[in-house]
């Protein structure tokens, strides 16, 4: 696995500075985007092509919050491609409520009470999440590096991905 911290310069965060990598990004795609070497060999190309692709994934990257956060999980060694995680219990009879709420309002035909209701739980979810988040990133950031902490950063990424699911499903009912 290609460390896009190295390849940018940048320590290891769950929130590297974007600046440095539009930065960066954009010296190294000066560097080796594959139309500077159309003249060359084709071991060059080649080799101007992959990093360029790996340039291009870093960027995308380092440029997600959430994508940041798993990869930062994945190069500590604490997540696996494709990991199906066991949520904690009291979350998930929370995320029931909330998910009970929405097929109440599929099933009434869209009271807006309810689906406001839902939003504004969804909504207290996502900032509870964003704060305490925040408070242990930080930590990292400040050089705990531990198993523990890092176990806990992983809980989160799970919650958060859970609750983005339901914001899709709330999203979906305006396109109906």
């Amino acid at each position: 696995m290609v460390n896009y911290f190295e390849l940018y310069g940048l320590p290891v965060s769950f929130h590297p500075d974007p600046v440095i990598v539009k930065s960066k990004y954009y010296e190294l795609s000066r560097k080796c985007h594959p139309d500077r070497f159309t003249m060359a060999g084709a071991g060059e190309q080649a080799e101007a092509l992959q990093q360029s692709s790996v340039n291009n994934q870093a960027w995308k990257t380092l440029n997600n919050p959430d994508a940041t956060m798993a990869y930062v999980l994945r190069l500590e060694g604490v997540l696996e491609n494709e990991e199906k995680y066991t949520l904690p219990p009291a979350f998930l009879v929370e995320m029931m409520d909330l998910n009970e709420m929405l097929s109440d309002y599929e099933m009434d035909g869209g009271d807006t009470e309810t689906l406001d209701k839902a939003r504004k739980m969804l909504a207290d979810a996502l900032r509870e999440w964003e704060e305490e988040t925040r408070s242990m990133t930080e930590k990292y950031e400040t050089g705990d590096h531990g198993k523990d902490l890092l176990r806990q950063i992983k809980e989160q990424y799970f919650r958060k991905k859970y609750l983005l699911r339901i914001q899709e499903r709330m999203n979906s009912f305006a396109t109906r």
